[in-house]
């Protein structure tokens, strides 16, 4: 059995609609209703509800929280956990900031950390929510250690991934792939 830990943070890929404002707001998080969509054989998942926030609004305290959140999930090289891979859910306005607080942070990480969002709300019609975090799980056991960016079908290992705000993805900044 595989084991992944899950951390959410909020991000568009959360957000619900409120009727009484009209506004998309990170209100309690969706990800165990987007796992149980999922057919994950021998794979088992673990929850961190971290925080419901949208990454714009994000501080350097919320980036520590996180990378002592996936210091505490095994993975980094000072605690052996049986963790195979920590999949982040982050918004993807500032998803870039905090893969590089981790890829600067963490020296020798033990397991895969993917981070992922989405562009569109879980919540709405051709969101790509789920795409993104199947990709997400399913990288957890075909890269190697390392901090990624995984949405739309690429995994790209930071340093250096940005938000291709013209397309809706993310690339390398020098325009490579993985």
């Amino acid at each position: 059995m595989r084991h992944i830990t899950l951390i959410t943070t909020g991000g568009t890929i959360e957000k619900t609609y409120d009727e009484t404002t009209g506004r998309l707001e990170n209100r309690s998080s969706l990800v165990r209703r987007m796992v149980a969509r999922l057919r994950l054989e021998d794979t088992a998942v673990s929850f961190i509800e971290l925080m419901s926030k949208d990454s714009l609004l994000m501080t350097d305290s919320d980036r520590r929280r996180i990378l002592e959140t996936v210091k505490a999930a095994g993975g980094t090289a000072e605690l052996e956990t049986e963790v195979a891979g920590i999949v982040i859910l982050h918004g993807t306005d500032t998803l870039t900031v905090t893969g590089e607080t981790l890829h600067a942070a963490i020296s020798s990480p033990r397991v895969p950390i993917i981070l992922t969002g989405a562009m569109r709300p879980y919540e709405l019609k051709r969101s790509d929510a789920v795409q993104n975090l199947t990709e997400a799980i399913f990288a957890t056991g075909v890269v190697g250690p390392g901090v990624y960016c995984v949405a739309h079908g690429r995994a790209l290992r930071f340093p250096g991934v940005e938000k291709d705000r013209e397309h809706g993805t993310f690339v390398k900044k020098d325009g490579a792939g993985r």
